[in-house]
């Protein structure tokens, strides 16, 4: 997105706490709707992105018709337009979905400005402190319940078990360990192979990059009597910069405009690529020997295989491998969480509708199709649908430890900026990294207080 996305972001989004302030519902909240009344209603959920299958839509759809007798539309938004349509839309009664799923490192925007519905009288019902608690945190205000976590899908690393084991390298047990290790096998380079990363991790990607500030300590950002201040150049945080420059100089090959997009690439061996509906769309090369990713990559890495006329991956344990990223004290390194929040609208004039799909969102049911589609179920008591194999231990560890960005209302418009896009792509060059925080200190913090 362009850089002054930000601005307008936050232009707009100052103006939804008086135009989302007089939301109208067609029932009490509390009211149990009437299949009879409701046969010619319709509900817009918006889903972000293509995280949720086709099953697990149709599954909703078919739910709440049999629930409530009313229709339930489906629309899918993209993820980098998500943030600039929920500022056009929310305040609109006339155009808002009724119900929609956002990043959770966008929520604090949206709730700080009132564009949900406070569903604190639900969140016992709906699962209540067995919801992640983060992200619950990240969708709340003065301790109202404004949005709740739908899924999760915590990072963690996969790795060509076969290079690690010719360049003589074991599963590290600590960060150190890690470091070394990647920075040995991209020096050793065992096959020759042309742009060879150890560990391949875009100079722009800071979603998985922050994993080694958070490892030591550090943190984006904090809060100081009433106001967000960014914490860039905080010791602890440089700490975890100067350790991301060394695997950027000395382990990755990676762009420095390379963001978080596709990594899975770069661990398969030389074959076709492809994309969501399985067509071959080019041809790729194997160029890495470890990546970070959310746990959903694994279907996307492995053997090409064709099944049922098919081009699927099969995953080959002989070649690779999966692991969660070691801390300092050998634990699980706290990793960026990934998933979303789900919300009401406050101008949706649906209220008593929108609050049935919620009831099924968080049905047990429908959480354990979450697991079984491999996206972490919010509800801590259906973590088990994940299943046991070594993606689900990895996903279930490296979420434990899990932290989430900064809860500021501002914080949607500085991704939506780019600027630790922006930042991150200056890490590898820079020959100062504290001057170099400090600056954009100075340029984060006024963005993380807006409304």
């Amino acid at each position: 997105m362009k850089k002054t996305l930000g601005l307008a972001v936050a232009t707009t989004t100052a103006l939804l706490l008086t135009a989302c302030g007089g939301g109208g519902t067609t029932a009490s909240p509390g009211a149990s709707p009437s299949k009879a009344d409701n046969s010619k209603r319709t509900i817009t959920l918006w889903l972000a992105g293509s995280d949720t299958p086709q099953e697990l839509r149709t599954y909703l759809q078919d739910t709440f018709k049999t629930k409530t007798g009313a229709t339930l539309k489906i629309e899918e938004q993209a993820w980098p337009d998500l943030v600039t349509k929920l500022t056009t839309a929310l305040p609109d009664p006339k155009n808002t979905p009724d119900v929609v799923e956002l990043g959770n490192t966008q929520s604090p925007t949206f709730t700080n400005v009132g564009a949900f519905s406070d569903i604190s009288d639900m969140y016992d019902e709906l699962g209540g402190s067995k919801l992640l608690p983060s992200f619950v945190d990240a969708g709340s205000v003065d301790g109202k319940k404004y949005a709740l976590p739908y899924y999760f899908g915590s990072r963690y690393m996969f790795a060509r078990a076969d290079l690690w084991k010719e360049a003589g390298v074991a599963t590290p047990k600590t960060l150190d360990e890690f470091n070394t290790a990647v920075k040995t096998i991209t020096a050793k380079n065992p096959r020759n192979i042309k742009n060879f990363s150890g560990f391949f991790i875009g100079g722009q990607d800071w979603r998985n990059g922050i994993s080694w500030i958070f490892a030591n300590g550090g943190d984006l950002a904090k809060k100081e009597n009433g106001q967000w201040v960014s914490t860039l150049s905080d010791p602890n945080t440089v700490k975890g910069l100067q350790q991301l420059q060394d695997l950027y100089r000395n382990a990755s090959k990676a762009p420095a405009d390379a963001k978080d997009v596709t990594p899975w690439l770069y661990v398969n061996d030389s074959d076709e690529i492809l994309d969501d509906k399985q067509q071959v769309t080019g041809k790729t090369s194997l160029a890495a020997a470890t990546i970070m990713a959310p746990g959903w990559a694994h279907w996307s890495i492995g053997d090409l295989k064709t099944k049922d006329g098919k081009k699927v991956r099969e995953w080959n344990p002989a070649k690779f491998t999966a692991f969660v990223l070691p801390g300092n004290d050998g634990k699980p390194a706290p990793v960026f969480a990934g998933g979303s929040n789900i919300a009401i609208s406050k101008a949706s004039q649906n209220q008593d509708l929108a609050r049935e799909l919620m009831k099924i969102i968080f049905s047990g049911d429908y959480q354990q199709k979450l697991g079984g589609a491999g996206l972490g179920p919010a509800n801590s008591d259906y973590v088990s649908s994940l299943g046991s194999d070594e993606f689900a231990k990895a996903l279930i560890a490296s979420a434990s430890n899990s932290k989430l960005t900064p809860a500021a209302p501002g914080w949607a418009a500085v991704e939506s900026a780019q600027v630790m896009e922006e930042f991150f792509g200056k890490i590898r060059d820079a020959a100062d990294l504290t001057a170099l925080a400090k600056a954009y200190d100075a340029k984060i913090t006024p963005m993380l207080n807006m409304k």
